[in-house]
């Protein structure tokens, strides 16, 4: 009865559009994110920062509290749907998902959550709660055992970051996709733009991992970073600011990607 009666939810048309909502919410963030840091890799004001950072920036805008409510609903509405993939083990629209997928899923929908309880943080207090990396990560130093479960969230950020670059290789986005509702040029335009933004994920989340992975093997939270600060430790590498401007167009990329699959991706 419980299973029947869970069918019937993820069936509903309300569902689908608070799941589809959610793409556009994801999408919206990261192509904020990728077009502030690159506003800093041309020298035109800017920032290198994370998800929440890009939250507190759309506070500062005029009406932001309101595009604020509308992305918060959104992320609330991609972790929602993650999270009740990850249970049931399938969608209305799509084929069973594996244990991996599950498992993945899970992850996300946890981490989306995460993000929109900090959107409606932002909303309420006017900024962020959670401190910056290295701090938390020096918190994490204090548990038993935390050194072990800071290596392993780093080597867990490496295989999202390899599996980033597997799915640009691979082009399994497109099993994902209503690829028959596409013309042959709306398919290239958003293969392309998947392509893209899936590969300046492999870089971005690799670069988190590795760090994680030796702020864990040195003992020094220090090491730690997070997307903001990845962003700006590509900055301050020789050629940087095209470094930076490659990866930060990137996530611009994905974000259009990911807007674009909210119209065609398989629930």
């Amino acid at each position: 009865m419980e299973t029947l009666q869970a069918d019937a939810v993820v069936q509903s048309s309300a569902f689908e559009a608070f799941a589809r909502a959610g793409f556009v919410a994801r999408g919206f963030v990261y192509a904020l994110i990728g077009a502030l840091a690159v506003c800093l890799a041309v020298g035109v004001g800017g920032e290198a920062t994370n998800q929440q950072g890009a939250l507190e920036t759309v506070a500062r805008q005029p009406l932001g509290h309101a595009l604020l409510v509308a992305i918060a609903a959104g992320l609330a509405g991609y972790s929602v749907w993650r999270l009740t993939r990850a249970a049931l083990g399938r969608g209305p629209e799509a084929r069973n998902d594996s244990l991996v997928d599950r498992v993945a899923g899970f992850g996300s929908g946890v981490f989306y959550g995460v993000l929109a309880y900090g959107a409606v943080d932002v909303l309420l207090s006017g900024h962020a709660a959670a401190g910056s990396v290295p701090r938390s990560t020096a918190g994490v130093f204090g548990w038993p055992g935390g050194r072990w479960a800071i290596l392993v969230a780093g080597l867990v950020m490496l295989v999202v970051g390899a599996y980033q670059g597997y799915r640009a290789v691979t082009a399994e986005f497109l099993d994902d996709a209503k690829t028959g509702d596409m013309a042959d040029r709306t398919q290239r335009a958003f293969s392309t733009v998947a392509v893209i933004g899936h590969l300046a994920r492999m870089v971005v989340f690799g670069l988190v991992g590795l760090f994680l992975a030796v702020a864990a093997i040195q003992y020094d939270p220090n090491k730690a970073k997070g997307l903001g600060g990845v962003l700006a430790r590509v900055l301050r590498e020789p050629g940087g600011n095209a470094l930076m401007g490659v990866v930060a167009a990137g996530l611009v990329a994905f974000g259009v990607y990911s807007a674009a699959d909210a119209r065609y991706h398989r629930l």
